[in-house]
């Protein structure tokens, strides 16, 4: 089976954090990441983890989003329903089916917002797709825990049926988006007009679910695109 790793953001709440190890435990996930500012989490953590102490003391702790997802091959952003005017990804359960279809060397990162304010539009960004959990329209949002409980309970209840595709880096993923990214601002097609433009094609792109030799092609036609630039601009110039 792929792993999982649990990714909270900033949490608030001291008990959320020790309430959502003893979530992993329950359904035999052991990786949980905690992403910038947090509370103390002794003793209030270890009281709701209940059990889950060793989880907690081996969870992991980093400055960014991005540090935290850089090695998973599946990012998916955790996000409510509540005023999307975009479709998500997964739900709960169809997200366990593509997580049943990694190999056992790959990691989905799953990531959990502010119990607050959830996660910010950029955050969001860096994650490849999106999940949200289909509940009550006119109550939509939960708990952190209790999110991550129901996401836990549906990834621990799918055999794996692994495929033979090798799946990039998030890292290399968001290199890919740089350098596109760069590259259109280059030839003129970003414009201070349309800002938000890149934004719609990261979608298409994680739409393409493409595998890693898909990426080092695309980062590759970029790298041709640039140098035949390049040659272009050095022709002008010698005239």
């Amino acid at each position: 089976m792929a792993f999982l790793r649990i990714v909270l953001v900033e949490p608030r709440e001291a008990g959320n954090v020790g309430a959502a190890a003893r979530v992993l435990k329950n359904f035999g996930f052991g990786e949980l990441w905690i992403v910038g500012e947090h509370p103390a989490l002794l003793p209030v953590a270890g009281w709701w983890a209940s059990g889950a102490d060793d989880l907690l003391a081996n969870a992991r702790f980093a400055q960014t989003l991005g540090e935290a997802i850089g090695d998973a091959q599946l990012t998916v952003a955790t996000t409510s329903m509540r005023g999307r005017t975009t479709p998500v990804s997964f739900t709960p359960r169809t997200l366990a089916e593509k997580f049943a279809s990694l190999s056992g060397d790959q990691t989905l990162a799953l990531v959990f917002g502010r119990e607050d304010s959830g996660l910010t539009r950029e955050e969001l960004m860096l994650c490849q797709q999106t999940a949200a959990i289909p509940a009550n329209a006119q109550f939509p949002t939960m708990n952190l825990a209790q999110s991550v409980c129901v996401f836990c309970y549906e990834l621990s209840m799918i055999a794996p049926a692994p495929v033979d595709r090798a799946l990039p880096d998030a890292a290399l993923v968001e290199r890919l988006h740089q350098r596109a990214q760069d590259l259109l601002q280059n030839v003129g097609f970003l414009r201070e007009i349309n800002p938000g433009v890149y934004d719609d094609l990261r979608t298409m792109l994680s739409r393409a679910d493409l595998d890693q030799r898909e990426v080092t092609i695309a980062l590759g036609i970029i790298r041709q695109i640039e140098w035949a630039l390049s040659r272009g601009r050095d022709s002008d110039t010698r005239r």
